[in-house]
């Protein structure tokens, strides 16, 4: 079965249904969507009816991107200091070869 899409309008007019006294039943029966779905969408609205619904799902909330973002500062600060020990070692040996020179 493939997923269904929802647009902000529709997510709302369910929501509105249930609101409007229809049983959560009754409305998902109606637009062939399960319960839960319908109960997950009245709690979005109800968390902040301005901002419900907005975005194609999976939005990075800031926590998420700044622990990326920490993770790649820490994955360069590795690599750069294993390029200045590599740098240093391959200095030293040059150093080597030209005082046996």
């Amino acid at each position: 079965m493939q997923k269904r899409k929802f647009t902000k309008e529709e997510k709302l007019k369910v929501v509105q249904e249930v609101e409007s006294g229809k049983s959560v039943a009754e409305v998902s029966r109606g637009h062939e969507i399960t319960a839960s779905m319908v109960y997950r969408w009245q709690r979005e609205h109800e968390r902040n009816p301005n901002h419900a619904f907005k975005g194609k799902g999976n939005a990075i909330t800031t926590e998420a991107r700044n622990a990326e973002l920490e993770r790649t500062v820490g994955r360069l600060y590795l690599e750069n200091e294993f390029l200045k020990k590599v740098q240093q070692a391959l200095q030293t040996k040059l150093a080597r070869i030209k005082n046996e020179r």
